[in-house]
């Protein structure tokens, strides 16, 4: 395992993370989370990854209680949440300062923790001013709940207002990013986000590196009826793999597993390896449903060496999709 910067800031965070998001609280209980946590870390993971909108919370839940059973030093390891979506009451949701204050004191009771590491908005909000998503973020840093708060899918106008605010107002910047990032969704953190990269050192730690699956290849003859696309609430998921926008992806997930075949890789290292090579990458996140796929993933790393300029220029041939340059602000 090596470690990267978050972006300019200090921290190091390992280039594999592990997050909760569709698994903990839904297919991983705390004793399958406590086992899927001690392999992260004792493969050198150093950064868990969560949100108050995974399973209500209950996602937070169940990472608790498995880091209270596994006895770290606080100091050996990072957490996040992100706030958002906490309930179904106007004051449960959003960016508003109220809700931000009482996500973070709920997110420090369900991670049974004293500070997050790192806390992202989940998402931009219409409805709030980002001047007062800004200053409420800057208080916790200043209470010492939070120590690095970002965004989370956000866009690079938006992040750049933050910044903006900040410096006019001396409060605490927004430190790094959650895109999702993986060989169909590059937009953002190959072109959109590169002027942030040059003017505050973004950092970004990347969700859905193998698409929700689907660089893995297990759709490639169909929807398995253990697949993620099948479970109550991703409905979405399902509809996106039968659309002719789904389809065609799957085809381009056949060409690129005939390539890491060639190369003599399985098709989801070679695209979690992929997102790796990325040098705006800090962290990519890893997602699973059982110990073994947890272990399986992890192992990618030893085919790091595979991944030749050769490789990537193939894989770039197949996908045909790298963003242009982005126009500077």
């Amino acid at each position: 395992m090596q470690y990267r910067r978050l972006g300019r800031a200090g921290l190091k965070v390992s280039e594999f993370s592990f997050g909760s998001w569709v698994t903990f609280g839904k297919q991983v209980d705390t004793g399958l989370a406590e086992r899927m946590l001690g392999t992260a870390y004792d493969a050198g993971v150093n950064f868990f990854d969560n949100a108050e909108g995974y399973e209500q919370g209950n996602s937070e839940v169940v990472m608790g209680h498995a880091l209270k059973a596994l006895g770290w030093t606080r100091d050996s390891y990072a957490v996040s949440s992100k706030v958002f979506w906490g309930g179904e009451k106007p004051t449960q949701r959003g960016l508003s300062a109220k809700h931000v204050r009482d996500a973070c004191d709920a997110a420090l009771r369900r991670l049974q923790v004293d500070y997050l590491d790192l806390y992202f908005c989940h998402r931009p909000d219409i409805d709030t001013p980002i001047e007062e998503t800004v200053r409420a973020m800057d208080t916790l840093v200043r209470q010492g709940k939070v120590v690095y708060w970002g965004t989370s899918e956000w866009s690079a106008a938006q992040i750049a207002t933050a910044h903006a605010i900040a410096a006019r107002d001396h409060l605490t910047p927004p430190t790094m990013e959650q895109p999702q990032y993986n060989l169909f969704e590059r937009q953002k953190v190959e072109s959109e986000y590169l002027p942030i990269y040059e003017t505050w050192g973004l950092g970004t730690t990347i969700w859905s590196p193998l698409a929700s699956g689907l660089l893995t290849g297990k759709y490639n003859n169909g929807i398995p009826n253990d697949a993620r696309a099948n479970l109550a609430g991703y409905e979405w998921l399902r509809d996106m793999f039968n659309s002719a926008e789904g389809q065609a992806k799957v085809a381009k997930a056949q060409a690129l597993g005939k390539l890491a075949t060639e190369a003599g890789l399985p098709l989801h290292h070679m695209a979690l390896l992929w997102c790796l090579n990325t040098p705006h990458v800090s962290t990519v996140i890893l997602g699973a449903s059982r110990l073994e796929q947890l272990q399986d993933n992890l192992a990618a790393l030893d085919h790091r060496a595979k991944m030749t300029p050769d490789l990537l220029a193939a894989i770039e041939s197949v996908m045909g999709n790298k963003p242009a340059e982005p126009q500077r602000f």
